[in-house]
């Protein structure tokens, strides 16, 4: 069965989060380390962390994924912030081997004009200094649209920081792997819609797919290659819909690739509720499962 949820708040706790995602027919979901925008995390509550360990072993949750707010910036031109970046990740890790086994996902960050390389030189480094030897927790580097100067919307660039973080600290890079967006990829100009085999083949020779660990599936209000970072809901924007080019079957071959089927499936769709969110849950559940798809 296909692995699947959304983004739940932590503001009731974390066992909440996990009944809430049986409340919707999930079997993983994502949730923010702390507030989106960045800010101090709120104290754990080893019960109830705990709680919702028990809760998914008995539910057979796929591995969750735990999402770095936006405001990280580890290749920021501003020493402040890369500071802040560095502190609050480490913090997040650190936290997270309360929960241990899931995923880590963040942006890699933009190097605001400094340029890419000295970009991938600085997340490479703060990488090195966040992460720690025997941590039970996977890093993902997200891919990314190509906003601005936003570093990890190519398959080279995300295998850049791989490679380097593997040349200073071997240890290190077995707990790197990727999250592939499905909106980000498409809008940095990966044609997924009519070669989603010939995209993924170039991410297991660039990169290799078994650094590739989640997706998160969105459907884009934009164009493939318009590099605008605008999520749609799925089957409303270009991915989804066969009034764009896009289309059911675009979803389904998705859903079901060989290269992806197994992983943990985020939704980043705008939603109000829940109840958009078990929507689509259930949608894309029964693409995976068609036998005609």
């Amino acid at each position: 069965m296909l692995a699947i949820g959304c983004h739940l708040s932590t503001t009731k706790g974390y066992r909440a989060m996990g009944e809430a995602a049986l409340s919707i027919g999930a079997t993983t979901f994502a949730f923010f380390t702390r507030n989106p925008r960045g800010g101090s995390a709120k104290p754990l509550d080893p019960a109830d962390v705990s709680a919702l360990a028990r809760l998914l072993d008995e539910n057979g949750f796929a591995r969750l994924i735990a999402h770095a707010p936006y405001t990280y910036n580890l290749c920021s031109a501003k020493e402040d912030a890369r500071a802040f970046a560095l502190e609050a990740m480490a913090d997040d890790l650190r936290r997270l081997e309360m929960l241990p086994g899931h995923y880590y996902n963040f942006h890699p960050g933009s190097h605001v004009k400094q340029g890419a390389e000295r970009g991938i030189e600085l997340i490479v480094d703060g990488l090195c200094q966040v992460m720690a030897p025997g941590q039970r927790t996977v890093v993902l580097l997200e891919t990314m649209a190509g906003k601005g100067t936003e570093v990890g919307c190519s398959f080279e660039e995300i295998a850049a920081i791989i490679s380097g973080v593997a040349e200073r600290a071997p240890e290190l890079a077995r707990n790197l792997g990727v999250c592939l967006d499905t909106c980000h990829v498409s809008d940095a100009g990966y044609d997924i819609i009519h070669d989603l085999d010939g995209v993924l083949a170039e991410f297991d020779r660039v990169v290799g797919l078994d650094r590739l660990r989640a997706v998160h599936i969105n459907d884009s209000k934009n164009p493939c290659g318009a590099h605008k970072d605008r999520h749609e809901v799925i089957g409303a924007g270009y991915l989804g819909s066969s009034e764009l080019g896009g289309g059911e079957d675009v979803l389904a071959r998705i859903v079901r690739h060989p290269a992806l089927r197994d992983l943990p499936f985020i939704l980043e769709t705008p939603h109000d509720d829940l109840v958009g969110y078990a929507g689509e849950i259930a949608y894309l559940r029964g693409l995976a499962e068609r036998k005609d798809a």
